[in-house]
C-alpha cells in the first residue's frame, strides 16, 4: 500500500531512476493558498548535489502541478505534483544485491520484477514527493499557528554540532557512510488532538516516520531515556499559567495517552548509515545465484542526515494537519 492518512491523505509513487516521482495529497481544505517560493525553499533543503557531504547527482526538485491548484490556491480535489528525474545514471546497477539496501527484500516479494535501479520506490528519492507535500504542510500549520522546526542533533556517536561535517567527511574518505539522530518540534500545537488508539499523534507520526528510508528508530520526548529513570523523573509535573494548565517539564514530547497536551510535541528520528559504500562486502550475485564481492558503484550519500532534516519535518507537519483535520474536519 502506498497510501498513507485519515482525514488527510498522501499516495506517493515512482521510482528512483523513472520518468519521475511524485505524491498525490486528498483532503486539503478548499482556498488554502500555497505559496511556490517557500516550496522551492523547502525543496532546495533536501535536494542533491549541492555540498560534498551529499551525492554528486544534480537534480532540480521542482515540483509540476497536475490537478488540485488554481490560481495558487487549493480547489479541494486531490493535489498532485510530479518532480521529474534528470541525472539517473542507472548503468551503475547489476544483478548483485546490495547489503543493507531492499534489493534482497524487494526480490523476495516481487519475485524480480521491481525496478531497483537506483533503490527503485525504496530509495530516499520519493522523499522528494513527501517534503513537498510537507512544505504544503507547514504552510496551512502556520496560518493557524503551528511552527515546525528542527535539527541534527547527532552523526555517527558526534552530537558536537561543530564536530558533524568533519565525521561525515572521514566515513567518505574511508569510503565508508555514517548514520545519525534527526529532531523535529512542532509548536503552537493545541491540546487534545490524536485519536487513540490506533490513530493517535504517536501512531500517525510514527507510521509516517518509519515509510523515510533509513529510519530505524523512533521516539517521543525523552524517548527511550525514559526507560533508566524512575517514575518521578519522568513526570511532567503541573502548574497553573494564567488559568491554564502547563507542564514544568516536557519529558513525554507534548504527548500523553496519545494526545497532545499543548506542549511542544518533540520527536526524533534515528537514521541508519548509508548502505551504498565503497568498501568491497560479501554478497549474491541474483542472476547466477552465486556468492560474490560488490563494491558499490554510483554517487552517494557518505551521510543522509543532513538532507534527511526536512523529510522529519515535513513528516511531522503532516501528521499534525492530519491529527486537525480528524478533529475539526475543514478547520
Amino acid at each position: 500500500m502506498n497510501t498513507w492518512g485519515h482525514s488527510l491523505r498522501l499516495s506517493i509513487f515512482g521510482e528512483s531512476h523513472g520518468p519521475g516521482v511524485g505524491i498525490v495529497i486528498d483532503g486539503l481544505p478548499p482556498g488554502e493558498p500555497v505559496d511556490f517560493e517557500a516550496v522551492a525553499a523547502e525543496m532546495r533543503r533536501r535536494a542533491p548535489g549541492r555540498d560534498e557531504t551529499s551525492t554528486a547527482r544534480r537534480e532540480d526538485d521542482t515540483p509540476e502541478i497536475l490537478s488540485g491548484l488554481l490560481e495558487g490556491h487549493a480547489t479541494g480535489a486531490p493535489l498532485c505534483a510530479v518532480i521529474r528525474n534528470h541525472d539517473a545514471r542507472s548503468r551503475d546497477y547489476d544483478a548483485k544485491l546490495r547489503p543493507g539496501h531492499a534489493d534482497w527484500t524487494a526480490l523476495l516479494k516481487y519475485k524480480g520484477q521491481a525496478d531497483m535501479r537506483g533503490g527503485g520506490h525504496f530509495s530516499g528519492r520519493l522523499t522528494a514527493p513527501l517534503v513537498f507535500a510537507g512544505a504544503v504542510a507547514k504552510q496551512m500549520l502556520a496560518r493557524r499557528g503551528v511552527e515546525i522546526t528542527g535539527r541534527v542533533v547527532q552523526i555517527g556517536a558526534v552530537t558536537d554540532p561543530d564536530a558533524m561535517r568533519a565525521e561525515i567527511l572521514a566515513a567518505k574518505a574511508g569510503g565508508d557512510s555514517v548514520g545519525g539522530v534527526v529532531e523535529a518540534v512542532a509548536t503552537g500545537v493545541p491540546g487534545g488532538l490524536g485519536e487513540p488508539f490506533f490513530a493517535s499523534l504517536e501512531s500517525v507520526t510514527a507510521s509516517l516516520l518509519f515509510s523515510v528510508p533509513a529510519v530505524k528508530g523512533v521516539e517521543f520526548g525523552d524517548g527511550f531515556g525514559l526507560a533508566a529513570v524512575r517514575g518521578s523523573q519522568a513526570n511532567d509535573e503541573l502548574y497553573l499559567e494564567d488559568g491554564h494548565i502547563r507542564a514544568r517539564t516536557n519529558h513525554n514530547g507534548g504527548v500523553l495517552g496519545g494526545i497532545t497536551n499543548g506542549e511542544p510535541v518533540v520527536v526524533r528520528a534515528a537514521f541508519k548509515p548509508t548502505p551504498s559504500i565503497a568498501k568491497p562486502q560479501r554478497t549474491v550475485d541474483a542472476e547466477t545465484m552465486r556468492e560474490t564481492e560488490i563494491i558499490v558503484r554510483g554517487r552517494h550519500d557518505p551521510c543522509i542526515v543532513p538532507r534527511a532534516l526536512p523529510v522529519v519535518e515535513a513528516a511531522l507537519a503532516l501528521s499534525v494537519l492530519d491529527c486537525m483535520l480528524m478533529a475539526g474536519g475543514n478547520l
